[in-house]
């Protein structure tokens, strides 16, 4: 699949074979992408944000680790990063974010929305959709207090990381909607499949 690219605020859904790979680029730096998977032959298996951090014993994941399902299988591997920083740890965001969080009467649909649109066709409703893997998302923690604090991106235009399927995933990408995640600015994502 040559390089694709996500629009500001829109969201995408594909299918990613065992063994390959799907490079996501920030094309522009400083735009965050939501990730999630599920298993093609059975999508009540998904990318689980607790199990993943519970095996890696670390929030901040990167090159080396397998993400994990909520059956504790490996759905694929992180084999390049050239940022260092993600989220896995916030929920993707959503109308209801951004009437709570941002005090928006008419809230954009957000992440949240734009996955449930393009996961409808294979057959994932949202309340399927899980805590995403937010690429290239820039969240702290504070040690003492727990206060979690969402930072611009460290990710520069060209930065990238490479996620290897370790098996058939139906993949639910976002160019991220909020403006917090994304130092407010709305950019694109690009993202391509490797053989």
């Amino acid at each position: 699949m040559p390089n694709q690219v996500i629009p500001p605020r829109s969201g995408t859904a594909f299918v990613l074979r065992q063994g390959q790979r799907l490079k996501v680029t920030d094309p522009q730096g400083e735009q965050v992408s939501d990730f999630v998977c599920f298993n093609l032959h059975d999508t009540a298996e998904y990318l689980s944000s607790g199990r993943t951090i519970d095996y890696a014993e670390t929030i901040f994941l990167t090159t080396g680790h397998p993400f994990y399902s909520n059956r504790s299988n490996v759905m694929f591997e992180m084999v390049e990063d050239t940022v260092g920083r993600h989220d896995f740890l916030l929920t993707p965001c959503s109308a209801d974010t951004f009437r709570i969080i941002y005090g928006h009467e008419q809230p954009h649909r957000g992440c949240f929305g734009n996955l449930s649109e393009a996961l409808t066709p294979h057959g994932i409703t949202p309340d399927q959709i899980p805590i995403c893997f937010n690429i290239f998302m820039h969240v702290t923690v504070d040690g003492e207090t727990g206060k979690v604090g969402v930072l611009p991106p460290k990710s520069r235009p060209g930065d990238y990381v490479v996620l290897e399927a370790k098996m058939d995933l139906i993949v639910g990408m976002t160019a991220c909607s909020a403006e917090m995640s994304n130092n407010y600015s709305f950019k694109p994502i690009a993202y391509e499949v490797l053989a």
